[in-house]
C-alpha cells in the first residue's frame, strides 16, 4: 500500500466531501461540511498562504492536513499545521507524511514557528513529541443533548438590555466586528494577533457557510452590541457555538450567560439535536457558564509547538 500527499482538490465535490468526511470521524465535535472545508481554502486571507493537503492510499483519502501562516499578528514567523487522521487508517504513514509535507511548505513560506493542535491521547501525544514538538495549554470539547437535556429557563434580560440577532445587522454587520475584535483580544492563546481588518472579517466569519445569523445572539445596550454568541450549525440537527463574548465595559453582569442561553433555546426550537463548543482549560468562567447550561466535556485537545531552525 502507497501513501501519497497531494492538494486537496476544491473544484472536486468528491475530494471535499472525503475530506471533510475523514475530519469528522477524526474530530466529531466540530461541525465539518464540504462547504465549510471549501470555505476554508477559498476565502481565508490571501497572507496566510494557505493550503489543505489530503494523504491518498489507494485511492481513498485517509488523512488531512490545513496549514497557513498567522498573517495578522505582529510577531513574524509563525504558522500553523493540523493534521488528522481516519481513525481506522493509523499508523500508515499518512500523518507522518503529512507533517513533513506541511512543515517543508511553511518554513518555505518563511515559518519559524508551528502551533499544532493534537488529540489527547497518548498515541498523538507521542506522535508529536517524536517530532519535536512541545506542550503547551489545553482546551475542552463539549456537549450538550439539546433533544433529551432540560436547558435551564430563559433569564429576563436586565433593564436597558435588548435580545437581537445578528440577522438584525445584515445591512452593515460592522458594530458585530467592533465588537468580535474586542472579545477575541483577550481570548486565552499562545499566538497575539491584530483583528482590524474588517473585509477579512466579512469574507471569512460574516460569510461563513456554517453561520446561522438567526441562532447568533446579541445582547444590545443603547444602540450598541456588547454581548453576543455566535452560532455555527449543520443545516440539519448540529449546532456549535463558535465564540461567546462580552465587552470589556460590560463583563461581570451575566450577559454571556444571557445570550448563550437565548442562542440554545432558539436553536432547540429550530430542531437541533445536538449542541458543542469549545473552552481553554484556563477559561474558568466560560466553563463555569457551560456547566450551569448543562454541557459536559467530550473530548480534550493540546497545543503544541515547535521552533524551525
Amino acid at each position: 500500500m502507497t501513501v501519497l500527499v497531494r492538494d486537496l482538490r476544491p473544484d472536486v465535490p468528491a475530494d471535499v466531501e472525503a475530506f471533510a468526511h475523514v475530519r469528522h470521524l477524526a474530530l466529531p465535535f466540530i461541525l465539518w461540511t464540504p462547504a465549510a472545508v471549501v470555505h476554508h481554502l477559498v476565502h481565508t486571507h490571501p497572507d496566510v498562504r494557505s493550503r489543505s493537503f489530503v494523504a491518498e492510499e489507494d485511492g481513498e483519502t485517509i488523512g488531512t492536513a490545513q496549514v497557513g501562516l498567522v498573517h495578522d499578528s505582529p510577531e513574524p514567523g509563525q504558522a500553523y499545521l493540523n493534521i488528522y487522521v481516519h481513525p481506522d487508517r493509523v499508523r500508515r504513514g499518512a500523518g507522518g507524511l503529512l507533517v513533513r509535507t506541511a512543515e517543508e511548505y511553511l518554513a518555505a513560506e518563511g515559518a519559524t514557528k508551528l502551533f499544532a493542535w493534537v488529540l489527547d491521547e497518548p498515541a498523538n501525544r507521542a506522535f508529536a513529541e517524536g517530532r519535536g514538538y512541545e506542550r503547551r495549554r489545553s482546551a475542552h470539547f463539549l456537549r450538550l443533548d439539546l433533544a433529551n437535556g432540560a436547558l435551564p429557563p430563559l433569564p429576563s434580560p436586565p433593564a436597558g438590555v435588548e435580545l437581537r440577532t445578528a440577522a438584525d445587522y445584515a445591512d452593515d454587520p460592522r458594530p458585530l466586528f467592533r465588537l468580535d475584535a474586542e472579545t477575541m483580544a483577550d481570548e486565552p492563546g499562545d499566538v497575539e494577533t491584530e483583528f482590524t481588518d474588517y473585509e477579512a472579517w466579512l469574507a471569512e466569519t460574516w460569510r461563513h457557510p456554517l453561520l446561522n445569523h438567526d441562532l447568533t445572539t446579541v445582547a444590545v445596550v443603547d444602540g450598541r452590541p456588547v454581548a453576543f454568541s455566535s452560532a455555527f450549525t449543520d443545516g440539519r440537527e448540529r449546532y456549535s457555538t463558535a465564540m461567546t463574548g462580552t465587552a470589556r465595559a460590560y463583563r461581570g453582569r451575566g450577559l454571556a450567560r444571557l445570550v448563550k442561553t437565548a442562542s440554545l433555546h432558539r436553536a432547540r426550537a429550530a430542531g437541533y439535536m445536538e449542541a458543542f463548543t469549545g473552552n481553554d482549560t484556563g477559561n474558568a468562567p466560560m466553563l463555569a457558564i457551560n456547566k450551569r447550561l448543562g454541557y459536559e466535556i467530550c473530548g480534550t485537545e493540546v497545543r503544541y509547538v515547535r521552533e524551525l531552525g
